[in-house]
């Protein structure tokens, strides 16, 4: 049986060795970084979350321009809670009360909207929608979970698994669904530069490789919610076997880091058409494609000689300009 989770790791992950005060100080410059961070931060805490707190957070990423326009009675009441729960959600995702949360939540809608030119685009599908309101709504969401993923991306624990990565004798990777596909991305990618790598979407083949993985070797387990039970498993059979292990998720908080090492998050928000996994697959790659850059400039040499290789291997599985038809 698992443990319970506790605290995770981490800036905004828990325990740092920071004084509090520095966290807080951190958790400020953060909240400045881009436009709605503070909403993205809430999103990836969610789950974690007691109801009461839940409730609070929902209205926050639902309507945060309507929550920095309402009072602390206000907002409580309308979440069915009382102003100390109110206070508490302040406090947990790193604010000292709701004073200040009121006032970073206006500062950073007002921003978002001169971003949009005013215009407001909800990334909800409905049925009355045009096509042409689809693709804006699309690539909007899109675009801006790749860009809260940089923004959020923690670039020392970033530094962590490339260093990882580098040094390992192999490389598993881990997901099922969508995040099979992020991870036969990744698996590719480090292929073509010449690592030892493989990717894992059936449930038994991933324990089975887990199985015989030993220190010096890394896992890595994909998962958007951090709680496909599969990926979990996976990991933590990698994980007493000595191999070092990461968990890719949305959500540093969920059960996938109990069992990782190293956290690397995204910040996808997925809505009316969650099963199609749109937006957190792009956010997925995104990282993804921060991690193998990161390794391929490590290994400079190494990986020009071997993408030469591998495009001299395949340059000729072209249709040659003589065999189109006209």
């Amino acid at each position: 049986m698992r443990k319970p989770i506790g605290p995770a790791r981490g800036p905004e992950r828990g325990n740092t060795g920071e004084p509090a005060a520095s966290r807080d100080d951190a958790a400020g410059r953060d909240r400045d970084a881009t436009p709605l961070s503070t909403v993205v931060r809430v999103r990836s805490l969610l789950p974690s979350l007691p109801p009461a707190e839940r409730r609070v957070a929902q209205r926050v990423i639902d309507d945060p321009e309507g929550v920095a326009n309402s009072t602390i009675t206000e907002l409580a009441q309308n979440c069915g809670t009382s102003e100390t729960t109110v206070i508490r959600f302040c406090r947990a995702i790193g604010f000292h009360g709701y004073p200040e949360l009121r006032l970073t939540l206006a500062t950073e809608a007002g921003r978002a909207q001169s971003a949009t030119g005013g215009r407001v685009i909800g990334s909800d599908i409905s049925p009355d929608d045009s096509l042409e309101q689809i693709v804006e709504k699309v690539t909007f969401a899109d675009a801006r979970a790749v860009e809260e993923t940089a923004s959020q991306l923690d670039i020392k624990m970033l530094e962590q698994v490339v260093d990882a990565v580098v040094n390992a004798n192999r490389v598993d990777v881990y997901g099922v669904g969508a995040s099979a596909f992020v991870a036969a991305d990744f698996q590719q990618k480090l292929h073509r530069i010449g690592r030892v790598c493989s990717a894992w979407a059936d449930a038994h083949i991933m324990l089975t490789s887990a199985a015989v993985l030993s220190p010096g070797d890394v896992a890595i387990g994909i998962s958007h919610t951090g709680a496909t039970v599969e990926t979990i498993d996976a990991l933590e059979v990698a994980k007493t076997r000595g191999a070092r292990t990461v968990g890719l998720t949305n959500f540093p908080k969920s059960p996938i880091a109990e069992v990782a090492d190293m956290i690397l998050t995204t910040a996808a928000r997925e809505t009316t058409f969650r099963s199609g996994a749109t937006a957190s697959r792009l956010a997925q790659l995104t990282v993804v494609d921060c991690l193998f850059v990161g390794v391929a400039q490590r290994t400079y040499g190494s990986t020009r000689k071997a993408l030469e290789a591998t495009y001299e291997a395949v340059r000729g599985r072209t249709v040659r300009p003589d065999r189109r038809r006209r």
